[in-house]
């Protein structure tokens, strides 16, 4: 199964600046997110989103230009990966730090980068392609 991500500026409103996440499938899908805040490098997890659901990940401005998604398509099998690789887990989590995940007793997963340009608002739209019997 292939998976194909695309980015997509809002229009931003002065009251409203946030990075979302909107699933474009026809599957339910989780997401997790890897992030730089004044402390280090930060992953967040898991946020469940339903077919053609959207989410809002973080509120507010966004403050650094990438930001790093992994998600795993719950019923049908696959995930939204790359080589920036960060720590997760099977539960809800937020985690400080991107290092020996394993020897922290995390799982080790591969993220995929997200540039926002350096926009104050900005979403991701996850989509699936060539999947056997689809469009």
């Amino acid at each position: 199964m292939t998976f194909v991500v695309g980015g997509f500026l809002l229009a931003a409103s002065p009251a409203k600046a946030d990075l979302r996440l909107c699933n474009m499938t026809s599957s339910r899908v989780g997401i997790a997110l890897g992030y730089r805040d004044a402390q280090g490098w930060v992953t967040e997890g898991w946020w469940n989103l339903t077919s053609r659901g959207c989410e809002t990940l973080l509120k507010g401005q966004l403050g650094g230009r990438f930001y790093y998604i992994y998600a795993i398509d719950y019923d049908r099998g696959g995930e939204w990966s790359g080589r920036s690789f960060m720590c997760t887990r099977e539960r809800e989590f937020t985690i400080r730090g991107t290092e020996d995940c394993l020897a922290r007793g995390f799982d080790r997963s591969g993220f995929f980068e997200v540039d926002t340009g350096e926009q104050k608002s900005w979403t991701i739209q996850l989509t699936e392609t060539n999947r056997p019997g689809g469009p």
